[in-house]
């Protein structure tokens, strides 16, 4: 094959294999993007679990701190009964008991259905927390994984640029510009295979005569459809 045929084709595989790798750096950031925005929204529907909790938690003290006081209430004016002198106080005080007891009957129910709620609540929190344990493992170990990605896509940036740089050096200026114009016509891809007569760019018939100068490989040719230069390649060799 000829040699600049050969540099080109390399320089096409390592360009190809740099758009690929820009890909994949560029797509990666988003899907750690992705991984911080559903971890943080489980983590922050966490914490607005946790409180409101202690907002239950909260009222729960407060209606027990106001029972208390309310059956201190009713202690003394059951208290008063035996010190009232007419019927009248006497009928007074027995009403005030009654609105105090009824009172305290109301905040025991609430009390009651706080604590229903704050042992229901309890236990979710308590499994929301092991997930949430589970969840974090999860996220940095596929975190750190994306992150290991990114540099190795770095590092392999770097040894393909370093290449194609290496490449270009190498090869005619005229048939660099050739290159770089056929490449720019043709979404990045200059230099492709063809097999059985068919181009690998466009995927269209090339004529037979064609097909024969290209296995001899005796200069550049160029597909009569798409302009890429094209080389031939047995795909029933097997690869090492």
């Amino acid at each position: 094959m000829d040699e600049q045929l050969a540099l080109l084709i390399e320089l096409q595989k390592a360009e190809s294999e740099i758009n690929k790798l820009n890909v994949k750096c560029r797509d990666l950031p988003e899907e750690i993007l992705k991984l911080d925005g559903a971890f943080k929204s489980f983590q922050t529907n966490l914490e607005e679990q946790k409180s409101r909790f202690a907002d239950i938690q909260k009222s729960h003290r407060e209606k027990e701190e106001k029972l208390k006081k309310d059956q201190e209430s009713l202690k003394r004016a059951k208290g008063r009964l035996g010190e009232v002198k007419t019927n009248k106080e006497y009928q007074a005080v027995l009403k005030e008991i009654e609105i105090v007891e009824g009172k305290n009957s109301d905040t025991e129910d609430e009390i009651i259905a706080l604590l229903e709620i704050v042992d229901t609540t309890k236990d979710d929190l308590r499994i929301k927390e092991k997930e949430m344990e589970a969840r974090r493992l999860k996220y940095e170990g596929e975190r750190k994984k994306i992150e290991e990605e990114l540099l190795s896509l770095d590092r392999a940036l770097l040894k393909y640029s370093q290449k194609n740089s290496e490449l270009k050096s190498r090869i005619a200026s005229g048939f660099l510009k050739r290159y770089e114009a056929i490449k720019m016509l043709n979404n990045g891809l200059a230099v492709v295979a063809v097999w059985k007569e068919i181009c690998g760019g466009c995927y269209m018939n090339i004529p037979p005569q064609l097909y024969i100068e290209v296995q001899k490989s005796m200069d550049l040719h160029t597909c009569p459809n798409c302009n890429r230069i094209i080389y031939w390649r047995d795909r029933n060799e097997k690869k090492n």
